[in-house]
């Protein structure tokens, strides 16, 4: 499947520049591509191309000029096409599966470990798609059978997450594998404070430390929890390791607050731990909105109240 219809599909349905198209695409339960730059500006220099859509540079004075993607009646015929031609049957491709294949060699406990792990996933998967309905992601809806089509579509992806979950259930009702996860096993302190109508989670401290990205799903959790798009972390909380680059820890906790649309600042009082790759890749994180680095929390709290 061509990213390339599903670019004309979203300009179907408005104009849209390649930032919006980018994040829509990673935004989306069900389009299977990454959104990253190359493939979006790629797909559009050869829609162009084919003279499937158009482009206008939008001048503006207090922000930098924008390209303007339309699509044309030639690419509303093209996806019309595509649209008809015979669909690809749904892959069953899961990297779960492959180790569930091999996991008769573990002990109870490590399969209850597997398991666990991948419940919390879903679990937090399943809280991240509904909190990106209720906020109202990119959905057509210009008919009442395109709108239902699209609640149908979302629908779909949810019961696949709750399916599995439910299939996770039996499988250690069979097993007779009963969950050992206590929660709580890495007691956090947080507490949640209201900032300009947002609602900020702040953890001030884990004993012991945030070490691994497992870890970093409590963090999720308390977020889903209070309904909170915003999240304060001290250094005091994390780990040594997330501060070594090299380690791999704060690319995976941080990757998992994108994942779930986490607008995320730490709170680090010891300028010593920002050095090196992590100084420059705090300063990179400064072009994008999702993570900032203070010396208080007030900074911190004003930065998240106002973006």
């Amino acid at each position: 499947m061509s990213i390339n219809y599903a670019i004309l599909g979203m300009l179907s349905a408005r104009s849209l520049t390649g930032y919006d198209l980018k994040k829509i695409i990673q935004d989306s339960p069900f389009m299977p591509w990454s959104g990253n730059n190359n493939q979006i500006y790629k797909a559009l220099v050869e829609l162009l191309e084919e003279g499937w859509v158009t482009n206008e540079v939008q001048h503006q004075d207090s922000a930098p000029s924008k390209k303007i993607y339309t699509i044309t009646e030639a690419g509303r015929e093209a996806l019309k096409a595509w649209v008809l031609s015979p669909p690809e049957l749904p892959e069953f491709k899961n990297t779960f599966l492959v180790r569930l294949a091999w996991a008769d060699a573990l002990g109870e406990d490590e399969l209850d470990a597997l398991l666990t792990g991948y419940e919390h996933e879903l679990y937090l998967q399943l809280a991240a798609e509904e909190e990106k309905l209720r906020r109202g992601e990119f959905s057509p809806r210009r008919t009442s059978r395109e709108a239902y089509l699209w609640d149908q579509i979302h629908g779909r992806v949810l019961e696949q997450y709750r399916s599995e979950l439910d299939w996770i259930r039996q499988l250690r009702e069979d097993l007779g594998i009963h969950s050992k996860d206590q929660k709580g096993e890495k007691p956090m302190k947080y507490h949640v404070v209201e900032n300009n109508n947002q609602t900020i989670v702040v953890v001030t401290s884990a004993e012991p430390p945030i070490a691994t990205g497992q870890d970093a799903i409590q963090l999720i959790e308390a977020c889903i929890e209070h309904n909170a798009g915003r999240l304060i972390v001290y250094a005091e909380a994390l780990s040594a390791d997330f501060f070594n680059l090299r380690t791999g820890l704060a690319g995976e906790i941080l990757q998992k607050f994108v994942n779930f649309s986490l607008r995320t600042a730490l709170v680090v009082t010891d300028g010593s731990l920002i050095k090196g790759r992590m100084k420059e890749l705090l300063a990179e994180s400064k072009r994008g909105n999702t993570l900032r680095v203070f010396a208080s929390q007030a900074e911190a709290e004003k930065w998240l109240a106002e973006s």
